[in-house]
């Protein structure tokens, strides 16, 4: 049986000794899976971003197709993870902090903005702002209906199949 997950704060002051007791061995596991997936999630970003350059005034479609799919994944693995793969310790770190955060780059969607703000692009700029927002909030949400609905379904499929 697997013990269950203790949160590691990324806040860790090691003068404090009471958050000191975080970074005891049984996290650096976690910090590594964190730091592996992040490696990996961060080079998939800087290919997709170096395919797909943009000018300062044009519409950051690298940005918003890297945002807006890390949505989409991560409503995907937190519902399986939640619904099928319970009890992985180092699942969540791995692929939900490590890979999906380092993959997703909501502080260069920041940079984007005022960019496209500073090289004389203000439509640019707020419709890049809003769309994606939308999008990533549609997408999380798609993602987690879409992996319920067929979790579900392979559910009753497989209960039939059991009362036949």
């Amino acid at each position: 049986m697997h013990e269950p997950v203790t949160p590691v704060d990324s806040d860790v002051d090691v003068h404090v000794p009471a958050m000191r007791a975080e970074l005891r061995p049984r996290a650096w596991p976690v910090l590594g899976a964190v730091s592996a997936g992040g490696v990996l999630g961060a080079l998939a970003r800087y290919g997709i971003s170096a395919a797909l350059p943009h000018a300062p005034t044009g519409f950051p479609w690298s940005t918003f197709l890297v945002n807006v799919s890390g949505c989409l994944l991560i409503g995907v693995l937190m519902t399986l993870i939640d619904q099928v793969w319970t009890g992985r310790r180092l699942l969540r770190p791995f692929w939900g902090v490590g890979v999906l955060g380092g993959y997703t780059t909501f502080s260069t969607y920041i940079i984007d903005i005022h960019a496209a703000m500073r090289a004389g692009a203000p439509g640019v700029a707020l419709a890049y702002l809003a769309a994606t927002l939308v999008a990533a909030l549609l997408a999380v949400w798609a993602g987690t209906v879409a992996t319920g609905s067929a979790l579900e379904l392979g559910r009753r499929r497989r209960e039939r199949r059991r009362r036949r």
